[in-house]
């Protein structure tokens, strides 16, 4: 279906999702939400595609929530809420999506759009990003999942300074800490992003997803339970055409359909 706000594409078994409404820094209002909500739906039911890039129109990522049209009427607590409830179910299928997901952030990601970007596997950065959790700024808390995103990968005690304070975090910092996964100048960013989700396009769809579904628990589950759900992974993925070919190849001494030395940009992939 054609969308309005932000702009959707798919070519060899990668599909990226860029935010359009540039004039607004790809702030997040109604209509990209639904669009995004939608987009997602699709993407969680499709079987063709390997790998998602996410990525803003216009040197911006997103700059987070639309405060122009959430300041037009001051609207019941109760309402509030439904609104950021309905957030966290379109972004629930996006850290979910069985997957790798790349946010590629050139220029801003303040606040609902760091937590878009902490929504990824991956984070490729220019050196002029920013991320900010800048609710602190105008007497809010983070949402969109920050609260969840945030401190499991910094820390606990990093993402209380750096949701205390507001403060900007440039991409070397970002890096430093362990959001940013590579950096890389605005031309090459997406051609960076497009070929990390290249090296996945010929990976087991099943091992990834299983693999992301039991990280994204890891946390809270205790040893048991992720024994179950490894054993469970484990004897559907065995049960597979792609693990029986990997095997026979692996046996015959044969190359890997998926190798991510080879698969190294440079490399003989």
């Amino acid at each position: 279906m054609p969308y309005t706000a932000l702009d959707f594409a798919l070519a060899d078994g990668i599909a990226t999702l860029t935010l359009n409404r540039p004039a607004a820094r790809n702030a997040l209002d109604m209509t990209l939400r639904a669009e995004l909500a939608d987009v997602l739906r699709e993407l969680t039911a499709s079987t063709d595609v390997r790998a998602l890039i996410l990525t803003g129109a216009g040197g911006h990522f997103c700059a987070g929530g639309d405060l122009r049209a959430m300041t037009e009427a001051r609207r019941p607590a109760p309402v509030s809420r439904g609104r950021v409830k309905a957030m966290h179910r379109w972004l629930r299928d996006l850290v979910d999506l069985e997957m790798p997901v790349i946010a590629a952030v050139d220029g801003s990601a303040y606040g609902a759009g760091f937590s878009l970007a902490l929504a990824a596997d991956f984070i490729l950065a220019t050196p002029r990003a920013r991320f900010c959790a800048v609710f602190g700024r105008i007497g809010l808390v983070p949402d969109m999942g920050m609260f969840h995103l945030l401190p499991r990968i910094v820390g606990l005690a990093r993402a209380k300074e750096l949701i205390y304070s507001a403060r900007v975090l440039p991409a070397p910092e970002a890096q430093a800490m362990g959001i940013v996964y590579g950096q890389h100048e605005s031309d090459a960013l997406l051609p960076a992003a497009r070929a990390l989700a290249g090296r996945f396009v010929h990976a087991s769809r099943d091992a990834l997803g299983f693999a992301k579904n039991i990280l994204n628990q890891a946390q809270h589950l205790d040893a048991h339970a992720l024994e179950d759900l490894e054993c469970h992974a484990q004897a559907v993925c065995m049960s597979t055409d792609y693990y029986q070919d990997a095997a026979r190849r692996t046996l015959a001494r044969e190359p890997l359909a998926f190798d991510w030395e080879r698969l190294t940009p440079g490399g003989d992939g």
